[in-house]
């Protein structure tokens, strides 16, 4: 099993950073795809950011040029840098990875409990 925890949410004023990060643990031969997807009261569950193993990314069109995603495969740990934050960037953000335990096991889905972001305006 892959466990994953996010940290470095709060409480920012609108134009301020935040970094979040996802530290993945448990039993992980190999982390492919790792995303952040974030949840606004009321609304749906939405992709933010993606990164490949290969660290290609892509970015929904709402956080281009603001949000940056990366990885640190060392560390099983991935980031998701976010700048010039807006009030409609309020939202429980969630780490997802898809992740195997064995050479010989299949790719599992796993997401983090999530963490709160709120932007003042």
């Amino acid at each position: 099993q892959v466990q994953l925890v996010e940290s470095g949410g709060g409480l920012v004023q609108a134009g301020g950073s935040l970094r979040l990060s996802c530290a993945a643990s448990g039993s992980i031969f190999s982390i492919n795809m790792m995303a952040w997807y974030r949840q606004a009261p009321g609304k749906q569950r939405e992709l933010v950011a993606t990164i490949t193993s290969g660290d290609s990314t892509n970015y929904a069109d709402s956080v281009k040029g603001r949000f940056t995603i990366s990885r640190d495969n060392a560390k099983n740990t991935g980031y998701l840098q976010m700048s010039v934050l807006k009030p409609e960037d309020t939202a429980v953000y969630y780490c997802n990875a898809n992740a195997k335990s064995t050479p010989v096991t299949r790719w599992n889905n796993y997401w983090g409990q999530g963490t709160q972001v709120t932007v003042s305006s």
